[in-house]
């Protein structure tokens, strides 16, 4: 691709957003004013490794029930944990708390993307988005989609991750100086609904005539992924220990898997190896059936063993919690599993 070519694509990709960007809650019309930093912070640690569809509605729910950054600040962490439940990735719930702190201890967001770096759960791609988009700043954003339409774009062909340098690199060809959070969002938009990872529709794609990819004639072949290692499964239990219409729940520790997290007690599994098969307690469990669950590195199957009756509570801290409020205590994606279970 010449030199001379590099302006032209912003210039045709920032027109087809102008008429096609998607409608989503915490976007600004490209007309209008940029976005609160907070809203477009918020979307961005939300939609880290999980889809606009599933960020939607807690996105709404956040910032209905924390409008702002001090009204977040302000939060006790065990309410933003709750609200997270089912996000997945919950070390980005407990950075969301430190981070909304520190903001407002500084009295708002910074502009520039090495302050931005600083922030708790803040990395280059965030920082650089908040940046742009926010702000207005010239910032290089790439997420997954971007990588995707630059791979194809410049038919770059080294396998990821080591390609990102060269992507990065050719991305910072053609972010313009002005408008550059329309643009980085106008090739988010084309990356999930035009330059998709299947079936490209490259018909409608306005960088089409200038995609060297395209002229290979196998698109979808790019980016080069490495192939995916096997996840290892680890063996574990939880358990349900109900009292007059309440079941127990404790706290995971702050650090580790689902850190912070209420939970139904379980046998000590983690990433590392599988939980011991020891109850809290001698009883008469009775078997409630497995679940299985997929976290990034490894997955488990836990065996969910109950006690109906329990004649006391577990050593150990812990809370009765009411079995109808049961959806207000948060409990992540697994153990909601695991309840739905015991009740069924």
């Amino acid at each position: 691709m010449t030199a001379s070519a590099l302006p032209q694509i912003a210039a045709s990709l920032l027109g087809w957003y102008d008429h096609h960007a998607r409608s989503l809650p915490w976007r600004a019309a490209h007309d209008a004013p940029p976005p609160d930093p907070y809203r477009v912070w918020l979307s961005e640690v939300m939609l880290q490794q999980t889809t606009t569809a599933a960020v939607a509605p807690y996105f709404r729910k956040f910032t209905e029930r924390w409008p702002d950054i001090a009204a977040l600040a302000a939060a006790p962490e065990v309410d933003v944990m709750a609200a997270w439940a089912g996000l997945g990735y919950y070390s980005r719930a407990r950075n969301l708390v430190a981070c909304a702190r520190e903001v407002a201890a500084l009295g708002g967001f910074p502009e520039e993307e090495r302050a931005l770096r600083k922030l708790p759960g803040i990395g280059d791609y965030t920082a650089a988005a908040i940046a742009a988009i926010a702000f207005g700043r010239r910032a290089v954003v790439v997420d997954a989609n971007v990588e995707r339409v630059v791979a194809r774009l410049f038919a770059i062909d080294e396998p990821l991750p080591a390609a990102r340098k060269a992507i990065r690199a050719a991305t910072d060809t053609i972010t313009p100086e002005h408008r550059a959070g329309d643009f980085a969002q106008a090739m988010m938009d084309l990356g999930a609904t035009i330059c998709t990872a299947r079936d490209p529709r490259c018909l409608l794609c306005p960088l089409a005539s200038d995609c060297a990819a395209r002229r290979q004639g196998d698109p979808a072949r790019l980016p080069v992924k490495p192939a995916k290692k096997a996840k290892p499964m680890r063996q574990g239990s939880a358990y349900w220990i109900e009292r007059g219409g309440s079941v127990w729940l404790v706290r995971r520790p702050g650090t580790g898997m689902l850190g912070s997290m209420r939970a139904l007690p379980d046998d000590g599994w983690n990433a590392r190896g599988d939980g011991t098969g020891s109850p809290p307690f001698v009883g008469e469990w009775q078997p409630g059936g497995t679940v299985r669950h997929a976290f990034t590195h490894f997955s488990i199957e836990l065996s969910v063993r109950i006690v109906r009756n329990a004649p006391r509570a577990p050593e150990g801290e812990g809370e009765w919690w009411p079995i109808e409020s049961l959806a207000e205590a948060g409990l992540p994606t697994l153990f909601a599993k695991a309840a739905r279970l015991a009740l069924a």
